[in-house]
């Protein structure tokens, strides 16, 4: 297949749906940088990395990736990439970038609030632990609910924050 601009080979394909009607292009590569801003890149990327450059393109947060570590020198890219940070201050310095991440990966928390040993099960001395990590989780969300002035909400677990806290003793 030739490209619709130029003739050379298309190695871009294009799908648009408009206004119900499917439109097709097929570019070469340069014609697709310069007509669709479309860049082509060798080799293979790691779907992770692809979605995350796709979601920060199209949500306008477009993070600052020249920022690193003045202590051990690591930048958030290379965090991502390696999954691993260089030393304890990269907690401060990539906060911003690094809370989102925590609470998509700890239900909402980001914060340690301690854990009752799966043998403890309903043992006394798991519950007040529980208690405690159930009711600072509904104070954030709590907070949630009034800073999205959802007040019926934030009133019910107003409620249900007195109700645990109670339960505390």
């Amino acid at each position: 297949m030739k490209c619709d601009v130029c003739s050379k080979p298309a190695t871009v394909h294009l799908t648009e749906i408009r206004n119900g009607k499917k439109i097709e292009k097929h570019l070469c590569e340069q014609c697709a940088a310069q007509q669709e801003g479309v860049a082509v890149t060798k080799g293979h990327t790691p779907i992770n990395e692809l979605l995350t450059n796709f979601v920060m393109a199209h949500s306008g947060m477009q993070k600052d990736l020249s920022v690193s570590c003045e202590h051990c020198g690591i930048s958030w890219a290379e965090f991502r990439q390696q999954g691993l940070f260089g030393c304890e201050h990269d907690y401060e310095v990539f906060e911003k970038d690094l809370t989102p991440l925590l609470k998509s990966a700890h239900e909402g928390a980001t914060h340690h609030c301690g854990k009752s040993p799966l043998r403890a099960g309903g043992a006394p001395a798991a519950k007040p632990v529980k208690k405690m990590a159930d009711v600072t989780r509904l104070k954030k969300e709590l907070a949630q609910a009034v800073e999205k002035e959802d007040y019926e909400r934030a009133a019910k677990l107003r409620d249900q924050i007195r109700q645990a806290e109670e339960g505390l003793g």
